[in-house]
């Protein structure tokens, strides 16, 4: 029997971002953080995952368990991932993947331009707020208070192998605000009254 299709799975965003939002330095994650690497696993395994070609690159194979989808501009190409040529496309893919296997969500996994880029259609972000202010140079996008509600807050967490504590958080997407100014087509707006 086939999987329940879900052609309107939703978007999740999956990071790790310190206080000021540092998600990276120099193509790495600058921290280590076991208690995140489980959690992460936890919330993506059997859904989509979509990356770009660098944070691909930085894990260095397939996440198994999950169609790897990356974006890439450059015709990239390795066993185990489908590429994809933009984020439009990557997403395109990840919906039918999910429609396909019955996956609720397609997890967008970075690097910071795909979050940045995927930030506005995203339903939901499911982040690992790390307790610390790292130097880094690649940063997740700012969250919008008027855009974004935060849902849940879990307690801190630092194993004994983590460098740092931290926190997981989910965020959803505020409904969207029907403006009737703007909701007449483009040619009544044009048509002079």
């Amino acid at each position: 029997m086939a999987a329940n299709p879900t052609p309107d799975a939703k978007i999740v965003l999956v990071a790790a971002l310190a206080r000021n939002r540092v998600i990276g330095r120099d193509g790495d994650m600058p921290w280590w953080l076991p208690s995140d690497l489980k959690h992460f696993k936890a919330v993506t395994l059997g859904s989509p995952v979509i990356m770009g070609r660098k944070t691909y690159l930085s894990i260095g194979r397939p996440l198994p368990g999950r169609v790897n989808i990356v974006v890439s501009r450059s015709g990239f190409a390795a066993d185990g991932v489908e590429a994809a040529g933009s984020l439009g496309a990557a997403l395109d893919l990840g919906r039918r993947h999910a429609a396909q296997t019955g996956a609720g969500q397609v997890c967008v996994i970075g690097g910071g331009e795909i979050y940045a880029q995927a930030m506005d259609q995203a339903d939901e972000l499911w982040l690992t707020e790390v307790d610390a202010e790292i130097e880094g140079d690649t940063v997740f996008p700012e969250i919008d208070s008027a855009k974004w509600q935060r849902l849940s807050l879990s307690d801190p967490v630092r194993s004994e192998k983590d460098s740092h504590s931290v926190r997981f958080a989910v965020w959803r997407r505020q409904p969207r605000q029907f403006d009737r100014n703007n909701a007449q087509s483009a040619p009544e707006r044009a048509m002079p009254r």
